[in-house]
C-alpha cells in the first residue's frame, strides 16, 4: 500500500475549450500510463459526443505513477471534471475528493466566466489552486495580460502561474513538479471508521453499477459489507480497483486513495453523487458534508414523430437513465402530439446531449416541446403546487402567488459590447447586482435573472450581441414572486395544449402575436375561415385569420336573373357556416416542429 505522504489527489478545472482534456492526455503520456500506440486525443472522453464537441460530459478518475526530481515515486490521482455550468454540482463533488486543482486559463482568451466560477468552487472546498496558462504557442497569446487578470479577477499571485502548451507538450514537467511541491498529501487515517465519497458512477451490463469513490477515512477491502448513507442500503464489496486508465483490480483501498467499487448494485440512482459509503459493521459517526439531491432545472416534452416509435422511446429512456441518474422522465400525453414523456434535465446542454444521444444511439426521430422550468404556485386554498408544464398550470382565478426560480449570472465581456448586453439583460427582466472592470477593457457583470428567461434563446443572443466575446456562468439563487400567466393557443376555438406556454404578463402580448402570425402561415387553408387566437384565461390577446378557400359557385350561371345568383351565394354562405360549426382543423406536424424549434 502507498504511503499517504506520496499520494497527490488533484483535479483539472477550466472554462470550456481551454485545454483541460489535452493537458490530461499529456500527463497520461509523460507518466507512461499509455503507450504511444494506445494514445488518442481526449483519451478520458470516451463518448463520441464528447470528442466531436470537444467537451467533457462525465467525470473521470485515473491513477498515474510519477517519479519526481527528488527521487521519490508519487501516486497521482487525477480527476478530470466536466467544464459546463450544467454539471457544476458534479464538479463540486469531484473537487471535494481532491486536495488541489490545476486551474487552466487560455493565454489568448484570458479569464472567462466559468474560470471564475470554478476558481470559487475550488476555494470553497479549501483546495490548493495552481494556475496554469495554456496555449502560449498561439500567435494571439497574451501571457502578461492573462497574469494581470489572474491577479485582479481571481486574487491569486500571478508569479505562481505556470506557462505551458499542452498541445506541444511544453512545460508539462513543471506542472507535475508543482503538483508534488504544492498539493498537500491526504490527511485521513487507515484505522478510522470508513468514510468514502462517491463522485461518479456508471452502469455496466455485466457487473452492475461501477462506483468511483475517494476513501477519506478508514480502509475499504473486498468482502466488506458497506452501507450508503443517503438510503441506508447495504451491499457486499465484490471487487475493488483503480483506473490506469485501464481497470486494474486491487484487494483494498485505504485513506487518501481513489478507485472503483463493484458491489452488485443494480441501479445508478441508488449511488448518488456526493453520498458517503461507510462500513455497515463499524459505521462512521456522520456522513461527509456537502451531499445534495440533484434536481432537474429544465423540463421539456419528448414525443416520437411516428406514433409507433413510443415503445422504442420508452426503452431508450430506460437505458439512458441507467447511466445518468440526474435525468428524469415520466409519461405524458398531448392531444396534438400523442403519447410521449415529460423529461427533466440539469440544463440546456444536458437536454441537447440527451436528445442527440436518443436520436443517434437508438435511431429515433423526436419532437421536443419548448423547454420550461419548475414553478411553485400557491393557490387560494393555501396549497403549494410544483408545476413544470403549462398543462398543469391552475386556472388564473385559483392562483394566489406564482414563484419562479432565479439564477445569479456572471457575464465576462469586452466593454465595447456592453450596450447590447445590458439591453438584453433588461429585456430578460434582469436585476443588476454588480458591475466591475477586471482589467482595462474587460467587464464582469453580476445579474439576477429568472431561469425561464434564459432557457429559450438567451445564450445564442448573448453570443450574437457580443460577437462571441462574452462568457456566461450561472448558479441557482432561490425564487422570487412574479406576475406569470399561461397563454393558450386556440385554433378554430379548440385549445392546442402542445403550443401553450408560460411567460411574464408584460411579454405575453408580443410573444402571443408572433406565435399567431407564424401559425397563420403554417396552417393550410380550409373551406371555411379559421380563427387562430391566443388567450390568457378567457381573455383573447391576439388573433389571426386563415382565409377560406372560395369555390366559384357562379361558374355554371350564364346570364339569367340576379336572384338565382344570390340564391346560390346564400346557399354557399349557409354551408360554410355549418362547416365552421362541425369542421375540424388538422394541424400538420411541420407546424409544431417550426413553432417548437424557433422562438422569437
Amino acid at each position: 500500500m502507498a504511503d499517504a505522504r506520496f499520494i497527490r489527489n488533484f483535479s483539472i478545472v477550466a472554462h470550456i475549450d481551454h485545454g483541460k482534456s489535452t493537458l490530461a492526455d499529456r500527463l497520461l503520456e509523460r507518466t507512461g500510463a499509455l503507450t504511444k500506440r494506445e494514445m488518442s486525443e481526449q483519451v478520458l472522453d470516451s463518448m463520441d459526443l464528447e470528442r466531436e464537441r470537444g467537451i467533457t460530459i462525465k467525470a473521470h478518475a485515473v491513477r498515474l505513477n510519477y517519479r519526481a526530481l527528488d527521487g521519490n515515486d508519487y501516486q497521482f490521482n487525477l480527476i478530470d471534471t466536466p467544464g459546463h455550468v450544467d454539471f457544476s454540482y458534479e464538479v463540486s463533488r469531484s473537487l471535494s475528493a481532491c486536495e488541489g486543482a490545476l486551474l487552466i486559463i487560455d493565454a489568448s482568451q484570458g479569464v472567462e466566466a466559468q474560470t471564475l466560477a470554478n476558481a470559487h468552487l475550488a476555494m470553497n472546498n479549501r483546495l490548493t489552486i495552481i494556475p496554469v496558462i495554456n496555449k502560449i504557442d498561439l500567435p494571439g497569446a497574451d501571457v502578461a495580460g492573462t497574469k494581470q487578470q489572474i491577479e485582479h479577477t481571481l486574487a491569486i499571485d500571478p508569479s505562481e502561474a505556470l506557462e505551458i502548451s499542452a498541445k506541444q507538450g511544453t512545460g508539462i514537467e513543471e506542472v507535475m513538479e508543482a503538483v508534488v511541491a504544492r498539493v498537500p498529501p491526504p490527511k485521513g487515517t487507515p484505522e478510522a471508521p470508513l468514510q468514502a465519497l462517491i463522485f461518479d458512477s456508471w452502469f455496466d451490463s455485466f457487473r452492475g453499477v461501477i462506483v468511483l469513490a475517494r476513501v477519506v477515512e478508514g480502509t475499504l477491502a473486498v468482502g466488506t459489507k458497506i452501507r450508503l448513507c443517503s438510503n441506508l442500503q447495504v451491499y457486499t464489496v465484490e471487487e475493488l480497483g483503480i483506473r490506469t486508465p485501464k481497470l486494474v483490480r486491487v484487494e483494498r483501498l485505504q485513506a487518501g486513495e481513489v478507485g472503483y467499487v463493484i458491489a452488485n448494485i443494480k441501479r445508478v440512482s441508488d449511488t448518488r453523487i456526493g453520498d458517503t459509503i461507510t462500513d455497515d459493521a463499524r459505521p462512521a459517526p456522520e456522513p461527509l458534508v456537502g451531499f445534495e439531491e440533484i434536481k432537474p432545472m429544465v423540463f421539456a416534452g419528448l414525443y416520437p414523430v411516428e406514433a409507433g416509435d413510443y415503445e422504442g422511446l420508452r426503452d431508450a429512456l430506460e437505458k439512458l437513465r441507467l447511466n445518468d441518474a440526474s435525468f428524469f422522465y415520466e409519461p405524458e400525453s398531448s392531444v396534438a402530439l400523442g403519447f410521449g414523456f415529460r423529461c427533466g434535465f440539469l440544463g440546456l446542454l444536458h437536454m441537447e446531449i440527451v436528445q442527440e444521444r436518443l436520436e443517434r444511439e437508438f435511431d429515433l426521430n423526436l419532437i421536443t416541446t419548448a423547454p420550461s422550468v419548475r414553478y411553485q404556485i400557491t393557490t387560494k386554498d393555501g396549497k403549494v403546487h410544483d408545476v413544470d408544464s403549462p398543462t398543469k398550470f391552475p386556472p388564473a382565478g385559483d392562483i394566489a402567488k406564482v414563484e419562479e426560480p432565479v439564477i445569479t449570472a456572471l457575464i465576462l465581456t469586452h466593454d465595447q459590447y456592453l450596450g447590447g448586453i445590458l439591453q438584453l439583460l433588461e429585456e430578460k427582466r434582469g436585476l443588476q447586482k454588480g458591475f466591475e472592470y477586471v482589467s482595462r477593457e474587460r467587464v464582469l457583470l453580476t445579474y439576477e435573472l429568472p431561469l425561464n428567461e434564459i432557457v429559450m434563446d438567451f445564450y445564442d443572443r448573448l453570443k450574437s450581441v457580443s460577437r462571441g466575446y462574452a462568457s456566461l456562468d450561472y448558479h441557482l439563487a432561490g425564487r422570487w414572486s412574479s406576475d406569470l400567466v399561461k397563454v393558450d393557443l386556440l385554433v378554430a376555438g379548440e385549445a392546442v395544449d402542445a403550443l401553450s406556454f408560460i411567460c411574464h404578463r408584460d411579454g405575453a402580448f408580443a410573444r402571443a402575436r408572433s406565435l399567431c402570425e407564424r401559425m397563420r402561415k403554417l396552417i393550410p387553408r380550409q373551406q371555411f375561415e379559421v380563427a387562430i387566437q391566443a388567450a390568457i384565461g378567457s381573455k383573447i390577446i391576439a388573433r389571426e385569420n386563415v382565409a377560406a378557400i372560395r369555390k366559384n359557385v357562379l361558374a355554371k350561371c350564364y346570364g339569367g336573373d340576379i336572384t338565382r345568383k344570390r340564391k346560390l351565394l346564400e346557399k354557399q354562405k349557409e354551408g360554410k357556416r355549418r362547416m365552421k360549426r362541425v369542421g375540424k382543423v388538422d394541424i400538420p406536424q411541420e407546424a409544431f416542429l417550426a413553432v417548437l424549434k424557433v422562438t422569437d
